[in-house]
């Protein structure tokens, strides 16, 4: 998945995907899935003894569900209270010590509750004694492992949420690494476009140029035109062929005679996502390090096309060809950069030599709509 694909997903994911607040009190307490599970473990306990109890089978499966419940309230309370423990006293095995310990003691306080006036003890009657045992015997056996269960059960699902909470804090401090990178990159490019067009200025100037009036009054009016968009980390292929334009135009005046251009872009391109000054940064370079050295100077063809999902950006110069220097620039190795932040590995910027001289500059990246 491209990079920027990851940082626009781990966006979605923190604000679609909330770490869920833990429920506390009463919520906690009598939360319905402890309330199922414990009826469910009671059920699972009473039904073997249920057919042969002296008084039916629904009383003894009110009394396991009920000492279902109260395994439940001991599990719970415990948990919460007290909010301090001793060192020397894990909170696991307090809940469970309570759990085991309310099992005999619930099935002691059950008949003391439901016993009929003058009936003599359970334990009196040898056959309802061996199943009050057997099943105490048994729930006293089955309820800590369960309590052990349902903790172990409610560590990982924090253990999950707390996974979750972590990567989506990383994904966005990478992400603010990014845009922190992307902005400190852009803050070198505009700098670097600024003084190199100042300094053609300049020649003019020193020269004593007669075209260095209107060349300064087509740099300022393009500079009203452009630096609102210098410190825009996005902007759209329309604004950059615009921006190419407008520059090509103003060297064009500088050097009437060594510099001829054309541009040609798909209608369909002009609303895709470009990272700002990509197509001025290809322009710029083939001036500078093309046109501008050779005494004949040449010729720039720009192309943006959209083919099979890509955008591709060709920039052509009929300038001196490659140098030793050529591809090695800050501003070519600063665009790289951004590529890489914004596209990853899906975006590639090849330099090639053409014939008889010249460069060839291929950008090629994936076509994406701008925000709207």
């Amino acid at each position: 998945m491209p990079q920027h694909d990851r940082l626009d997903y781990a966006r979605a994911m923190s604000a679609a995907v909330p770490i869920p607040a833990q429920p506390h009190g009463l919520a906690l307490l009598l939360g319905w899935r402890r309330v199922t599970f414990a009826l469910g473990a009671a059920l699972a306990l009473g039904l073997p003894f249920a057919f042969r109890w002296p008084d039916g089978p629904l009383p003894l499966l009110g009394l396991t569900a009920t000492l279902g419940l109260l395994a439940m309230l001991a599990y719970g309370v415990f948990e919460q209270w007290p909010r301090r423990l001793p060192s020397w006293l894990a909170r696991w095995a307090l809940q469970v010590g309570a759990v085991a310990l309310a099992m005999p003691l619930g099935m002691s306080a059950l008949y003391l509750l439901v016993a009929t006036p003058g009936s003599p003890p359970f334990w009196r009657g040898l056959e309802q004694l061996n199943d009050c045992v057997i099943l105490t015997l048994i729930a006293l056996l089955l309820a800590p492992w369960l309590a052990l269960a349902a903790l172990l059960r409610r560590q990982g699902a924090l253990a999950r949420h707390q996974a979750l909470a972590f990567a989506l804090e990383r994904s966005e401090l990478e992400r603010q690494a990014l845009q922190a990178r992307l902005h400190l990159l852009q803050a070198q490019v505009a700098p670097h476009f600024l003084f190199n067009t100042l300094a053609n200025v300049q020649a003019l100037v020193d020269a004593g140029s007669p075209q260095a009036s209107a060349v300064l009054r087509r740099l300022v009016a393009y500079l009203r035109a452009a630096a609102p968009r210098l410190h825009e980390p996005v902007a759209t292929l329309g604004r950059e062929v615009e921006l190419a334009r407008a520059y090509l135009e103003l060297m064009h005046l500088r050097m009437p005679d060594r510099l001829a251009f054309a541009l040609h872009a798909d209608e369909h391109a002009l609303a895709l996502r470009c990272p700002a000054m990509t197509l001025l940064t290809l322009v710029e370079n083939a001036v500078r390090h093309g046109i501008d050295p050779g005494e004949d100077g040449g010729r720039i063809d720009v192309r943006v096309q959209r083919q099979d999902g890509r955008c591709v950006v060709c920039v052509d110069d009929t300038g001196i060809g490659l140098q030793p220097s050529s591809g090695a620039g800050s501003g070519l190795a600063t665009l790289r950069e951004r590529l890489r932040l914004l596209f990853g590995d899906d975006a590639a910027l090849r330099i090639e030599a053409r014939q008889p001289h010249g460069v060839r500059a291929l950008l090629e990246f994936p076509a994406q709509a701008a925000d709207p």
